[in-house]
């Protein structure tokens, strides 16, 4: 009799721990949370402590690893909405606004060959034409002077002594080449050695063709060694700069011309050479530059003009693409929010290709049916960061 009294109450205790075990495995397998303020979660029914508004459950055998479940209310209220994607036309052409600037490797700096001051100036004025050979400067130089009526005496004491003691003829070149290095042409050496006079100023002359950028010199101020006097530029080839998002690159992969049009001159077109695409982006903006080399002839277009540059994609035609809001793009890649159930959603890897008329096309990462959240996708992704601590996208590759 005592051994029955004894199994009984035995049985009555795991009867009573098993039903503490399925009570706290209950309470486990869901949690209450507040819509408004969801980052309070607790076991226990009741009210928030913020809002006091009445806290709502979650189940989470409902939530798989990585997926972020929302109520009704926070769907309404982050304004999450959501598209099947699926095959559609994507432009086959990207217009970029540029702005037509100098080609600086045509642009020539024109520099003092030593030290003196600027006696007179034959161009004045920012925009001049400066022909090629014109006089630019007049310059007087006591070191150039000294130099001009040094070749003048070799030249002389050639004439006069025997040469078979002093060879004057290295003299003479030396001197010669000192007047070079300073600036001087053939012509006015040659010039110097005929009429055997120097005067106090020396003219120096034009070494290429172009239009005045900047003049850092007036009459009467001093250029030292190598300092600069006027920087002239060629206009018969520009630059039309423009700039686009990374998302656009496959518009100008494999490609070496663009079309340049000017809003200017109606229905002027220019078939330009992309010469330059800048490897790194803007940090702020994201966007990155390229530069596309026109023709001027005639010098009819002008530096500071607007254009547009159209760039044509092969990649164009029929495939999937979305909303360009509904990709959230940064250093690791590109991913999307995708539906998996009812008010349940999970972050996904994709990869871009061209953006066209606010729509991105997707290469792959998703497949035609799949739900994609197009609207509140950078709101989803606060809410994932903020309840788990963890980026949806680390660790995660295509």
């Amino acid at each position: 009799m005592k051994v029955l009294y004894i199994g009984f109450f035995v049985l009555l205790f795991l009867g009573a721990c098993g039903s503490k075990e399925k009570n706290a495995q209950a309470k486990t397998d869901s949690w209450y949370t507040c819509s408004m303020h969801p980052q309070i979660m607790v076991h226990e029914p009741g009210d928030c402590p913020i809002c006091h508004m009445s806290l709502i459950v979650v189940k989470s055998g409902q939530r798989k690893s990585g997926e972020l479940e929302l109520s009704e209310q926070q769907i309404q209220l982050g304004n999450i909405r959501v598209d099947t994607i699926k095959s559609g036309s994507i432009g086959d052409e990207l217009v970029l606004n540029a702005t037509i600037s100098l080609d600086q490797t045509r642009v020539e700096a024109v520099s003092a060959r030593v030290m003196g001051r600027i006696e007179k100036l034959y161009f004045k004025n920012i925009g001049d034409y400066v022909p090629k050979g014109a006089a630019l400067y007049e310059l007087y130089s006591e070191e150039l002077n000294t130099a001009k009526q040094e070749y003048i005496v070799a030249l002389e004491k050639k004439e006069l002594l025997d040469n078979s003691l002093i060879d004057f003829n290295r003299l003479i070149q030396s001197s010669k080449n000192k007047l070079k290095l300073w600036g001087l042409s053939e012509s006015q050496i040659s010039q110097l050695a005929k009429t055997r006079k120097s005067s106090l100023t020396t003219t120096f002359y034009s070494p290429v063709s172009g239009y005045i950028t900047s003049l850092d010199v007036t009459e009467g101020s001093y250029a030292g060694d190598g300092g600069p006097i006027v920087r002239l530029a060629n206009l018969s080839d520009l630059w039309a700069e423009a700039q686009l998002y990374s998302s656009q690159q496959s518009f100008i992969e494999g490609k070496s011309v663009a079309i340049v049009s000017f809003p200017d001159i109606p229905g002027k077109t220019v078939n330009g050479k992309i010469d330059f695409t800048n490897p790194e982006l803007s940090p702020q903006s994201r966007l990155k530059l390229i530069r596309v080399s026109i023709p001027n002839p005639g010098n009819e277009l002008k530096p500071g003009m607007s254009a547009y540059v159209t760039l044509k994609s092969e990649e164009a035609g029929s495939s999937l693409s979305l909303p360009a809001d509904a990709v959230l793009r940064d250093s690791k890649g590109a991913s999307v929010w995708v539906q998996t159930a009812k008010n349940t959603f999970k972050n996904k890897m994709v990869t871009v290709g061209i953006e066209s008329d606010n729509r991105i096309q997707i290469k792959s990462g998703l497949q035609t049916g799949d739900v994609v959240v197009i609207s509140g996708a950078y709101l989803l992704h606060s809410e994932f960061i903020f309840k788990t601590g963890a980026d949806p996208m680390a660790g995660m590759a295509m």
